[in-house]
């Protein structure tokens, strides 16, 4: 039910603050795009009500999510907001909300 609580984690990646844009081997901050596919490694993740970012270094949080079928794609990034290539970067899974 809504609102749908996320708890998002990371294996082989650490999860870090984006601050001032900086980028480090490794390490980045997740987003999750709502209803939108992923965006193409390398591209940076624009800003908006579909695609929300987690700069402050968060893994938890509340999506207010209308009843029905969403689709919610996980995406790791650099401190520029960058999409980060590789396997396990994304993960998209469906939700359905009563």
């Amino acid at each position: 039910a809504a609102p749908v609580r996320v708890v998002m984690s990371a294996e082989n990646f650490t999860v870090e603050p984006a601050g001032d844009g900086a980028i480090h081997d490794g390490a980045g901050h997740l987003h999750i795009m709502v209803d939108t596919p992923c965006v193409e490694a390398g591209t940076t993740i624009p800003k908006d009500e579909t695609h929300l970012h987690f700069g402050d270094g968060s893994t938890e949080t509340e999506l207010a999510l209308a009843p029905g079928e969403h689709t919610l794609c996980l995406q790791a990034a650099d401190g520029a907001h960058t999409a980060l290539p590789g396997e396990g970067m994304t993960h998209t899974i469906s939700v359905t909300v009563p």
